[in-house]
């Protein structure tokens, strides 16, 4: 149950970030350049405090797609692998609930921001596979603060060179899904989301074993 509480808690945490810092961002200034800055601060930041306080719980995926590499991996078993989903997915939903709530918003609205198309796939992709790469890398050995960096870092930099700003999260894009913000995606967008970011995240996990197994030969 404390894993389950911790994914769900640090879900909540970088949703709530990711979505508040959007509706900060837009209530200061019009500039898009400065709304992307701002959230993405916010939002890494929340994703290192939350790696670092939780990863000695539940390994701090809040991610199913993480998570989905940890049960093809068999780190996880298949009973944790569909509580932490439900977890993940609760967490998002409640952290832009919150959001919404601290800044007097309807508790949750759906977006209706599409952001489709090859390139965006791609990207969101391309997200995934790097997220997931750093959390699986093998044939590394990562202290937490390390790889909470890694990641971190990773989000922060895919915000701006991805044209879909870099959701890698099914759980969290779900929770977008449910807001009015610039943070926000439709419905039918987050069908073409999700399995790209599967995708990515799948596609990380046989690269990573590939370069493990040529780490030990």
């Amino acid at each position: 149950m404390r894993k389950v509480i911790a994914e769900f808690t640090g879900t909540s945490l970088i949703a709530a970030a990711v979505i508040g810092s959007a509706i900060m961002a837009t209530n200061w200034t019009k500039d898009g350049a400065i709304w992307l800055l701002v959230n993405m601060i916010s939002t890494v930041a929340a994703l290192y405090i939350s790696i670092m306080l939780f990863a000695s719980i539940s390994g701090a995926h809040f991610n199913p797609v993480v998570s989905l590499v940890k049960l093809m991996q068999k780190e996880l078993s298949i009973n944790d692998f569909l509580r932490y989903c439900l977890a993940q997915f609760g967490g998002a939903v409640f952290g832009a609930s919150l959001a919404h709530f601290i800044f007097d918003y309807s508790i949750l609205s759906v977006s209706k921001i599409e952001r489709t198309g090859m390139n965006i796939f791609t990207s969101e992709m391309l997200a995934s596979f790097g997220l997931v790469l750093i959390v699986i890398a093998s044939w590394r050995t990562f202290k937490v603060r390390t790889r909470a960096s890694l990641i971190s870092l990773w989000i922060a930099s895919a915000y701006f060179f991805t044209s879909s700003t870099s959701f890698a999260n099914p759980a969290v894009s779900f929770g977008r899904m449910l807001t009015d913000s610039l943070a926000g995606i439709s419905p039918a967008s987050l069908a073409l989301f999700i399995p790209a970011q599967i995708a990515g995240g799948i596609l990380a996990y046989f690269f990573a074993s590939y370069l493990a197994k040529g780490a030990r030969e």
